[in-house]
């Protein structure tokens, strides 16, 4: 009884990964796919899609949990033992800019079902962190910007967010959208822009 238990499980969960996984793919495509959409591209009934999420904002707010997790492991991954302020931002841009598909689902989001104020709010501990980053390197002077810490953040992060609708709308390749977000950031934050360009060089090129 037990292992039947256990197989009805897995594939529960397996099915629940699947839906995911296949509403990922088709809101990336399709901000607005229904359920309905979703179930027959996933290759289940209907019932089954409402069976994991009672509802598209059920679903939708899940996916969104996902892909700011998946955000804020990449950069916690990127940063880990990286002593210099400037060298930690750039990885964490570069690693972070690596679940693209996790931001395109964001700015989507946030311009037809999530309100930008929610993801904001998911943001939160992730943009804390960039925060205590951006400080050192104004305190360091590796940055010279106008503006405070916090308010540094909230720009980079629209900053990337706009990036990603230039890759979207074709206005930029997506292979090189990734160093040329990161050099921007810096610039913005005012880096010069031929020392941000080479240390994203430097940094993309070690391990």
């Amino acid at each position: 009884m037990a292992d039947m238990t256990t197989g009805n499980t897995s594939r529960a969960d397996a099915n629940r990964r699947r839906i995911l996984d296949v509403a990922l793919a088709e809101l990336l495509r399709d901000p607005d796919a229904s359920m309905d959409q979703i179930a027959r591209a996933a290759g289940v009934v209907r019932r089954t899609v409402y069976g994991h999420f009672p509802s598209r904002e059920a679903l939708i707010s899940t996916l969104t949990d996902e892909a700011v997790e998946a955000l804020t492991k990449a950069d916690k991954v990127a940063r880990e033992g990286v002593a210099d302020p400037a060298e930690a931002l750039v990885r964490s841009v570069l690693a972070m800019w690596a679940a693209a598909d996790r931001y395109r689902l964001l700015v989507a989001l946030a311009q037809r079902t999530v309100t930008v104020q929610g993801i904001r709010e998911r943001l939160a501990p992730l943009r804390a962190d960039k925060v205590r980053l951006l400080q050192r390197c104004l305190d360091e002077g590796v940055f010279s910007s106008p503006l405070p810490a916090p308010a540094l953040a909230y720009a980079q992060e629209q900053m990337l967010f706009g990036v990603m609708e230039a890759v979207n709308d074709g206005l930029i390749p997506a292979q090189e959208a990734g160093r040329a977000a990161t050099v921007t950031l810096l610039a913005a934050s005012g880096m010069p822009v031929r020392a941000a360009g080479d240390l994203v060089a430097t940094v993309s090129a070690r391990p």
